[in-house]
Protein backbone atom coordinates (compact mmCIF):
# COMPACT_ATOMS: atom_id res chain seq x y z
CA UNK A 1 0.00 0.00 0.00
CA UNK A 2 1.23 3.43 -0.69
CA UNK A 3 0.30 6.56 1.07
CA UNK A 4 1.14 9.85 -0.38
CA UNK A 5 1.38 12.93 1.76
CA UNK A 6 2.67 16.34 1.93
CA UNK A 7 5.87 15.42 3.13
CA UNK A 8 8.67 13.33 1.70
CA UNK A 9 8.00 10.42 4.60
CA UNK A 10 7.86 9.80 8.27
CA UNK A 11 9.59 11.66 10.98
CA UNK A 12 10.48 11.78 14.55
CA UNK A 13 8.07 14.68 14.74
CA UNK A 14 6.43 17.11 12.74
CA UNK A 15 8.83 18.37 10.18
CA UNK A 16 6.75 21.85 9.15
CA UNK A 17 7.43 22.39 13.19
CA UNK A 18 10.05 20.90 14.41
CA UNK A 19 13.72 21.59 12.49
CA UNK A 20 15.01 19.01 14.30
CA UNK A 21 12.79 15.99 13.27
CA UNK A 22 14.65 13.00 11.79
CA UNK A 23 13.37 11.32 8.75
CA UNK A 24 12.68 7.53 9.66
CA UNK A 25 13.16 5.49 6.83
CA UNK A 26 11.62 2.24 8.40
CA UNK A 27 8.86 2.28 11.36
CA UNK A 28 7.57 -1.06 12.80
CA UNK A 29 3.41 -0.88 13.36
CA UNK A 30 3.94 -1.10 17.16
CA UNK A 31 6.19 1.84 17.01
CA UNK A 32 3.47 4.11 15.47
CA UNK A 33 1.02 3.17 17.29
CA UNK A 34 2.69 3.09 20.55
CA UNK A 35 4.47 6.32 20.14
CA UNK A 36 1.33 7.89 18.55
CA UNK A 37 2.73 8.88 15.60
CA UNK A 38 0.29 10.71 13.49
CA UNK A 39 0.68 9.02 9.86
CA UNK A 40 -2.87 7.51 9.34
CA UNK A 41 -5.65 6.70 11.96
CA UNK A 42 -4.63 4.16 14.21
CA UNK A 43 -7.20 1.47 12.98
CA UNK A 44 -5.55 1.53 9.47
CA UNK A 45 -2.28 1.00 11.36
CA UNK A 46 -3.71 -1.96 13.34
CA UNK A 47 -5.58 -3.74 10.33
CA UNK A 48 -2.34 -3.44 7.93
CA UNK A 49 -0.47 -5.22 11.19
CA UNK A 50 -2.47 -7.68 11.32
CA UNK A 51 -2.91 -8.54 7.64
CA UNK A 52 1.29 -7.66 7.35
CA UNK A 53 0.65 -5.08 4.84
CA UNK A 54 3.70 -2.96 4.50
CA UNK A 55 2.84 0.49 4.12
CA UNK A 56 5.35 3.31 1.94
CA UNK A 57 5.13 6.65 2.88
CA UNK A 58 5.97 9.30 0.35
CA UNK A 59 5.49 13.18 -0.80
CA UNK A 60 2.48 13.00 -3.22
CA UNK A 61 5.17 14.22 -5.98
CA UNK A 62 7.14 11.42 -6.12
CA UNK A 63 3.87 9.08 -7.60
CA UNK A 64 5.45 9.04 -10.99
CA UNK A 65 8.63 7.34 -9.71
CA UNK A 66 6.72 4.52 -8.29
CA UNK A 67 6.99 2.84 -11.17
CA UNK A 68 10.60 2.11 -9.52
CA UNK A 69 9.67 -0.19 -6.89
CA UNK A 70 10.08 -3.43 -8.92
CA UNK A 71 13.62 -2.01 -8.58
CA UNK A 72 13.34 -2.06 -4.43
CA UNK A 73 13.70 2.06 -4.73
CA UNK A 74 11.29 3.87 -2.89
CA UNK A 75 11.97 7.42 -2.02
CA UNK A 76 9.79 7.96 1.33
CA UNK A 77 9.25 5.61 4.38
CA UNK A 78 8.42 2.04 5.18
CA UNK A 79 5.78 0.66 7.71
CA UNK A 80 6.59 -2.81 8.38
CA UNK A 81 6.29 -6.00 10.92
Amino acid sequence: MIKCTSIDGIYSADPKKDPTAQKLESVSYNDILNKNLRIMDQASIALARDHNLKIGVCHIDTLPSLSNLSDGTFIGSIIHQ
